[in-house]
């Protein structure tokens, strides 16, 4: 076993070459690991590249400017069906529509958020390359049941919070979960899965619907 191990890390250092390949350091080794950490592009870049693959997931997105949120919200959860929605105790006042039936989340049960029609949350991180929102369970977002519960959501990411990377949206988290030990929810689209016969079926593990509203200015 110890022979036909030796010879396969042998194989991956003379695939790796010199650059990559693992070095000795006392009783371990380490890999070299060099891969991409941070984006160059500019922010407005990452904003439309984030729309974009956002939309690629099937969830509607909208950029728009904070004075024009409320409105659009209305909209947005009425066109989706949605007239009585959760929302978490941190959520600003600004994204409150007044128009719609707002419960106050206050540990509601499953069944109740089942009920209810959808969810407003705002989030901690976006991800351009990925289209992926991420959640931490912060005041604004809520704990994670309501973003997974009911069958509509509608998120609100600002611009700034965009980067272009992984690894940047994972060194800003690092606080968050070495800290205050919050659970990480990474969205990426509507709830989706395929059957064996690659049928799409949508809200088996989460909302059918995601729609996220980018903001050029912080509320």
């Amino acid at each position: 076993m110890s022979d036909a191990r030796e010879a396969i890390l042998r194989r991956i250092r003379s695939a790796l070459g010199d650059g990559n390949a693992p070095t000795q350091t006392g009783d371990r080794q380490e890999i070299g690991r060099e891969y991409r950490r941070t984006d160059g592009r500019a922010q407005d870049t990452l904003v439309e590249l984030f729309c974009e693959r956002v939309g690629d997931y099937r969830a509607e997105v909208q950029r728009i400017a904070s004075a024009a949120l409320e409105d659009a919200l209305t909209a947005a959860a009425l066109r989706s069906g949605g007239r009585r929605l959760v929302v978490p105790p941190g959520l600003p006042a600004e994204w409150r529509p007044a128009q719609l039936e707002l419960v106050p989340d206050a540990e509601l049960t499953t069944a109740e958020l089942d009920e209810l029609d959808g969810v407003i949350t705002g989030c901690t991180v976006a991800i351009a390359e990925t289209g992926t929102i991420v959640l931490t369970s912060d005041a604004h977002e809520g704990r994670r049941a309501l973003s997974l519960v009911p069958d509509l959501h509608i998120c609100i990411v600002q611009a700034s919070q965009i980067v272009g990377t992984v690894p940047e949206a994972l060194a800003q988290l690092a606080p968050v979960v070495s800290a205050e030990r919050r659970p990480l929810t990474f969205i990426s689209g509507p709830s989706a899965t395929s059957d064996i016969e690659l049928k799409r079926v949508e809200g088996v593990h989460g909302p059918r619907k995601l729609v996220v509203f980018v903001t050029e200015e912080p509320p």
